[in-house]
């Protein structure tokens, strides 16, 4: 079902306030799709491409056009999604039935029924950057105003998804850290149970714990976790 279209400043707005320690990546990336479908004018269709080193993704994508189209140009290694990904510039398509420059991607856009594209790159991140992508049913779909109004909205959308990486990398290395506290934390409980065991140094300690865990094809954590629940029943 059609949703409503909505004032470009709302749309703004919106974007700007969505909360990225409560939505992941992909929620940023629907929305960021979604806003720019109902607000840019001439907007049929809208994705989100990524491009992770040379691998290409429609990360979000509002219909089943946009994905097509940007998935040809996936399996044909050409298209203005592609270039402005890599470049980062804002790739305009006025007219497919009059497109030089990618001509036969511009043959499968007018057989699906797509007059005029935007392509505007998002430099999102060092390792990553993207698309966001515009497709308008008729031919000069996007007038001056609406190509500067899609840009405008690729910038927002760029910092939007430059913060949603940044929590999500620092939401991850906060998750390492805490689980290599905590593995540290074991492998030193196992070591003083063996110290106190066998009487050695905790350079001895740690090196009966690393031959137990070669010797038994487990983890050196694991070990130790099973070593520590073992002295805690025994003491139980």
């Amino acid at each position: 079902m059609a949703q409503t279209p909505i004032n470009p400043q709302d749309a703004l707005a919106e974007l700007g306030r969505i909360r990225l320690d409560r939505v992941g990546v992909d929620d940023v990336l629907r929305s960021v799709a979604d806003l720019a479908r109902r607000s840019v004018p001439g907007a049929a269709e809208v994705s989100v491409t990524l491009l992770r080193g040379d691998t290409p993704h429609s990360v979000a994508y509002t219909g089943d056009l946009a994905l097509s189209l940007d998935e040809w140009q996936y399996r044909q290694g050409r298209g203005p999604c592609l270039d402005a990904s890599v470049t980062g510039d804002a790739l305009s398509v006025p007219d497919t039935t009059a497109e030089d420059r990618w001509p036969a991607w511009a043959t499968r856009a007018r057989q699906v029924g797509v007059g005029s594209s935007l392509s505007i790159g998002l430099p999102i991140q060092e390792a990553v950057v993207g698309t966001l992508n515009v497709y308008g049913s008729a031919p000069r779909a996007f007038d001056p105003e609406a190509m500067e109004l899609a840009k405008t909205f690729a910038a927002y959308a760029a910092v939007a998804l430059a913060n949603a990486h940044s929590y999500e990398n620092a939401t991850t290395l906060a998750e390492q850290m805490r689980a290599a506290m905590e593995s540290r934390a074991v492998i030193e409980q196992a070591k003083g149970i063996i110290m106190g065991d066998r009487r050695c140094t905790a350079e001895e300690a740690f090196g009966i714990l690393v031959k137990l865990s070669q010797d038994t094809n487990r983890k050196l954590r694991d070990v130790a976790e099973l070593l520590v629940a073992r002295a805690s029943g025994d003491a139980g």
